[in-house]
Order: structure tokens, then sequence, then C-alpha cells
């Protein structure tokens, strides 16, 4: 199979181009604009194999997302480029619309466009998988169970809405046009590769630079962890799989308060590298409450699971123990950011 997939110099995307060339036989065209967040050394262990192919491109950019359709003739489509830091959505919100919701327009548009000159045979087979978040089914109370792929959507921040509006286009498409459109939203993703301005990679690095740990308000909110490289494997069994007007919930049953998390870090840094000025637990600060902060997000699975034949591998613990060790182990890609882009100052504060 010959993928074409946005995004693949960020986190979730370079996870799956990595799984992709590792595990499986298809090719894949990587196609990204090199935001602040991409980066070219996740990809860089790959990037040599014959069936790896990259694009500078932006999705917003309809001729240039035409020409590599016509060029590279793909069986699929794997869309991950997106704006996704809910903190810089509060910010300036300009850039999630233009890039999730327009640039999700201007990809369909060239996938239908190539998708109606293919053979009937191979429009058949051909698919384009939407990748999205939990967050756009809003939050959940404590008593709520868990999101389906049946779940009202109510989103409550800029990015949910962004990404929201994103999968309705991706399924218009395919209710309108017939372009066999499917949808996988997933819970919170954490592992390698992480840029430094979420909540695990954020506290990680702090905690080993002896930083206060910020958590907002007193911690309680919850999410529901993955990690990247489960995930990577269901996006791929997916795109393999899906089936055209289908949505998939992918979650790892881990749901976690923040506080707890932060925690498991500290405790997991003590661990690996004792700090002579005493547990890590001493420098977590709380922090006036995120504008509109979701209480909790959940995810059950279980249609996943069964349609897709898969399962995360990872509980929290040993992915988080996993996660930590690797960022010990990379300090000069975290530093160079750290130097360069982002300083792990707050955002989102309105």
């Amino acid at each position: 199979m010959r993928i074409l997939l946005t995004g693949g110099c960020g986190f979730i995307g370079s996870a799956v181009v990595r799984h992709l060339i590792r595990h499986t036989e298809h090719s894949v065209l990587n196609v990204d604009c090199m935001t602040y967040a991409a980066s070219e050394d996740v990809v860089a262990e790959v990037a040599q194999d014959g069936r790896y192919a990259f694009a500078r491109a932006n999705i917003v950019n309809g001729a240039e997302l035409a020409r590599l359709f016509d060029e590279y003739k793909p069986d699929a489509v794997m869309h991950l480029a997106a704006e996704s830091h809910v903190d810089r959505s509060i910010d300036g919100p300009g850039v999630f619309v233009q890039t999730n919701v327009v640039g999700t327009y201007a990809l369909l548009e060239a996938a239908r466009k190539y998708w109606q000159g293919l053979p009937r045979e191979a429009q058949s087979a051909f698919r384009f998988h939407h990748i999205s978040t939990d967050e756009v089914f809003g939050h959940l109370e404590p008593s709520d169970p868990p999101f389906t792929e049946t779940t009202p959507y109510d989103p409550r921040s800029p990015y949910s809405a962004s990404k929201a509006a994103s999968d309705h286009l991706v399924r218009a498409w395919y209710h309108t046009y017939g372009l066999p459109t499917f949808v996988t939203n997933t819970t919170n993703n954490y592992g390698f590769w992480h840029f430094p301005e979420k909540l695990i990679p954020l506290v990680t690095i702090n905690a080993i630079e002896g930083r206060d740990l910020p958590v907002y308000g007193k911690g309680d909110n919850v999410r529901d962890w993955l990690f990247v490289a489960d995930h990577a494997e269901a996006l791929v069994l997916a795109v393999e799989r899906g089936e055209p007007g289908e949505t998939y919930a992918i979650g790892a049953r881990q749901p976690r308060r923040n506080i707890d998390v932060v925690k498991a870090i500290c405790s997991t840094l003590d661990e690996l590298v004792p700090d002579a000025a005493g547990p890590r637990e001493r420098l977590i600060k709380y922090v006036s409450d995120r504008p509109g902060h979701d209480f909790r997000y959940e995810i059950d699975p279980s249609h996943a699971e069964s349609a897709l034949d898969w399962k995360a591998k990872h509980d929290f613990e040993t992915g988080i123990r996993r996660t930590v060790q690797w960022y010990l182990d990379n300090r000069a890609w975290w530093e160079g950011i750290r130097a360069k882009r982002y300083t792990g100052q707050r955002l989102g504060q309105g």
C-alpha cells in the first residue's frame, strides 16, 4: 500500500511513519510543512529507507496537494497534520481554524479529485483515514460513562472545535461524494519525541532540570493515557482494515488524574536519577486553572479493539517509565528545543 501521510514530522505522525517502515511493507510519503512543533530528527532512523519519501508542503495549498497526489499515486491517506495544543488555541485560535478546518477541506478536495480519476477497483480499495481526538466530545462528569463512537459532539476549546469541524467535513465528503473516509478518535498520547509543551514532557523535563512543576487548579482533571507506539499500531491497522463511514474510538483504558500523572513522573525520576535536594514532588506548584478546562476525558475502546483486532500493549506505569527514561537518554533533542523554540513558559491564559 502507498500511503500519503500528513504531519509525519510531528509527535503521533512520526510514530506512525516509524511503525510503517519498521513493521509493515507499506510505503509512505510524509507531507509536512514543518511548524514549530515538527522535527526532522523524529523520522531520521527511517528516512533513508527506500519506502520513505518526504515532501515539505502546507495542507492548505490545494494546488500543491493535487501535484503530490498525481505524482505519488497513493492507495490511502492518513491525515494527522494539525495544530494540537489547547493552550496555544486559547492564545491564537486563527491558525487552528486555518490548519485544522481549511487544511482538512483542501486535503479532502485533493483526495476526492484524485480518487474520482481512479479505476473502479482502485476507488473501492482507497481509504481516507482522518485522525482526531476525544476532545470533540466535550467533557465527562465523574459519574458519566466513557466516550464511545456515538457520543454527541460538544467541543469546549478552539482546538477541539476546529477538530470537530474537520471530523464533520470528513464525514460529509463520505455521505455527499462517496469518498471512502473514516475517522478515529483517540485519548491523550504520550511517549518518545513529544514536543515539550504538553503535560508529560513538560513535567518530565522540568523535573530533570529541578524547575517548578506547574499543575492547573487542584490537579483533579482526568485524562485517559495511551502510549504513542500503541496508538501508531492501531492507526496502521485502521488504514488496512477500516470501513468507509465508520468511526473507531481508540484508547488504552488508563485514566489518571493530572496530579497522579505528575507524581508518577516524580517518583520514576527519583528512582532512576535521585536528586540530592530531595524527592521531586517538592517542585509541584499549583497554578490558576486553564480557561474552560474540561474536567474528564475517557474512551471505551471496545469497538476499535474488536474491529481492528488490537489492544494497547502498555499500561500507564510501563509506558511512563519508558517515556521518562527516553527523555533522560535524549537530552540533546529537548535541550535544543528549550534553547531555540520553547523555553517552558506557560501558555493559554487568554
